[in-house]
């Protein structure tokens, strides 16, 4: 009798997660409604499979296992179900930006204003676009619910791991409501920094990991234990986004350096750039930051802005000293070492990135 050992690597785990998030999408074909066009679905199957660094659900698969539980179908669908709530997520955040791009592919409000344009339908193709993709993310966050709820573990399990869900779901709305509210405030570092722990950092690693071992019964040290190494590692993979969206390279990110630029996006590093620019500086701050005609030259002037007051070389020394914290944190925290060495190779991936 041959034993097949299913791979617990990243690699072998996202391998894993896809193909559940496959076999999900594929079910709900059958039961799209007649008569509705299948344009929408047909568009999120391609969009929820087209990559990405899967992430979150390695944090909740790995936060199980620290918990005690054992390698199985059941987590690594409950784990794959986040990334439909990521999806949601990422469709409404490109609304709210207005970026184009997403994975070195057009957006999905764009996708589909696109196609209003190309098929001269009546109306306004850019408020068909947005419409659609609003739909579209209401629809992936319905089937992530769907997907959690039908993932094979116990119906108690499955019950203490929704709190955690119901609780990062709130936050992460928050944070994106007080993320536009910051990019009509003061733009100070604080407020940027609280918006960044709110809506990326404890959605990205904190809460997939307590989802994950509150599924598996997990005791309140544990949690808190990864809450500590959470936190800090959740903050430094965000300001790497942040530096990532004005620094990255195009074709590696899949997004434009002039996406952020152009929105005025309220980052720790344009809030740093602000509080070290002299007189000259500020005001050229003023005139670029934030103007949605920003063109090439524009960004690159206000590359050379942020690296001369040293706002880079700042952020930088930031993403080391909460990378460190977290390590210190994962040294102390009560796993074996099995988990301890996934986990401090999913923080060297999430940080010392170039996507």
């Amino acid at each position: 009798m041959t034993i097949t050992v299913a791979p617990t690597d990243a690699s072998g785990l996202r391998a894993r997660f896809d193909a559940e998030l496959a076999a999900f999408l594929d079910r709900q074909g059958p039961d799209w409604p007649d008569g509705a066009p299948r344009g929408v679905f047909t568009a999120l199957h391609r969009f929820v499979l087209a990559g990405g660094k899967r992430l979150r659900p390695l944090f909740c698969y790995w936060g199980w296992r620290s918990a005690g539980g054992p390698d199985g179908t059941p987590i690594v669908i409950a784990a794959a179900a986040l990334e439909l709530f990521h999806a949601f997520a990422l469709i409404h955040d490109d609304i709210l930006d207005g970026s184009d791009r997403r994975r070195g592919e057009p957006s999905v409000h764009r996708i589909f204003a696109d196609l209003h344009a190309r098929s001269s339908w009546r109306g306004d193709p850019e408020a068909y676009g947005r419409n659609t993709a609003l739909l579209c993310g209401d629809l992936c966050a319905a089937w992530s619910d769907q997907m959690f709820h039908e993932c094979g573990l116990s119906s108690d399990a499955v019950h203490r791991g929704y709190a955690v869900f119901a609780l990062m779901r709130t936050e992460v709305i928050a944070g994106e409501y007080l993320d536009l509210v910051s990019g009509v405030g003061d733009g100070s570092v604080a407020s940027a920094l609280t918006v960044i722990r709110m809506k990326a950092a404890r959605y990205t690693v904190t809460r997939p990991l307590q989802i994950g071992a509150t599924l598996a019964d997990a005791g309140p040290d544990l949690v808190a234990a990864l809450a500590e190494f959470g936190d800090p590692l959740g903050d430094a993979f965000q300001l790497r986004d942040d530096v990532l969206g004005v620094f990255g390279d195009p074709a590696v990110t899949g997004k434009s350096v002039l996406d952020d630029l152009r929105e005025g996006k309220p980052t720790v590093m344009m809030a740093l750039a602000r509080d070290a620019a002299d007189r000259a500086q500020s005001a050229r701050l003023r005139e670029l930051f934030g103007n949605p005609e920003l063109d090439a030259d524009g960004a690159a002037e206000l590359r050379k802005i942020i690296e001369s007051t040293g706002a880079r070389e700042k952020i930088e020394q930031m993403i080391r000293v909460r990378a460190d914290a977290a390590l210190v944190a994962l040294d102390r925290a009560p796993v074996s070492a099995e988990c301890r060495s996934a986990l401090a190779a999913l923080a060297g991936q999430a940080i010392d990135r170039h996507r």
